[in-house]
């Protein structure tokens, strides 16, 4: 018989083996990005949510696999697991999101509440957490679903690829040109895009791009 944990996993071990997040599997799927979040998967009174059946047709039909190699991750262990030990645990939230309020404190490290977990090899101890980009506007280095890990404790010099929020509450991810005491240039990674020059008065704050899950 299969249980709730099973199928849970399979999704999640099928979505790591197309280098997706949950929600980028959803997406990719035409689903609701929020389907596969760990938070649904319980009620609030504690009973197990299962995935529908339409959901799990439409993750295997996006990405060409069939129920048989979907059963086949039912019990298979995840690489996550297998490298636990090298593998630290960071906030995660979607770069669309994040320029709402209340995720982050004024340096630019996570708060608050609304935050997934995601597992990524780099140190403990530098406030890093993890974005998951969308859309097209950082194409063709990052892609849509693709993490972006970011360090706002990290030293931002010329030629990093940063992520900024202004204080309008826009959130980009942008190439640091130019810095000064009263200038930030920054160049976009996607040319159909304009670049930005900014007042440092109008940035809350930068932080820089440390590791990324292509």
């Amino acid at each position: 018989m299969l249980s709730h944990g099973q199928i849970w996993g399979a999704i999640d071990r099928l979505a790591e083996r197309k280098k997706l997040t949950a929600s980028g599997l959803a997406r990719r799927a035409g689903l609701d990005p929020t389907t596969f979040n760990r938070s649904k998967r319980v009620a609030a009174d504690g009973r197990e949510r299962w995935p529908s059946t339409e959901s799990i047709a439409k993750i295997l039909h996006a990405t060409g696999t069939s129920l048989g190699d979907f059963l086949g991750l039912v019990g298979e262990r995840p690489r996550r697991a297998r490298r636990e030990a090298s593998l630290r645990q960071v906030p995660l939230l979607g770069l669309a999101q994040a320029g709402a309020g209340g995720f982050f404190d004024d340096g630019g490290f996570p708060a608050g509440q609304g935050w997934d977990q995601i597992s990524y090899p780099g140190p403990n101890g530098d406030g890093a957490y993890a974005l998951e980009v969308t859309g097209d506007s950082m194409t063709p280095l990052y892609r849509d679903g693709d993490i972006i890990i970011v360090s706002p404790s990290a030293e931002c010099r010329r030629g990093d690829r940063v992520v900024v929020k202004t204080t309008e509450g826009e959130v980009m991810a942008k190439i640091l040109q130019r810095k000064t005491t009263k200038v930030v240039e920054l160049a976009s990674f996607n040319p159909a895009h304009a670049d930005r020059t900014l007042s440092p008065a109008d940035i809350e704050w930068m932080a820089r791009i440390v590791w990324a899950s292509q």
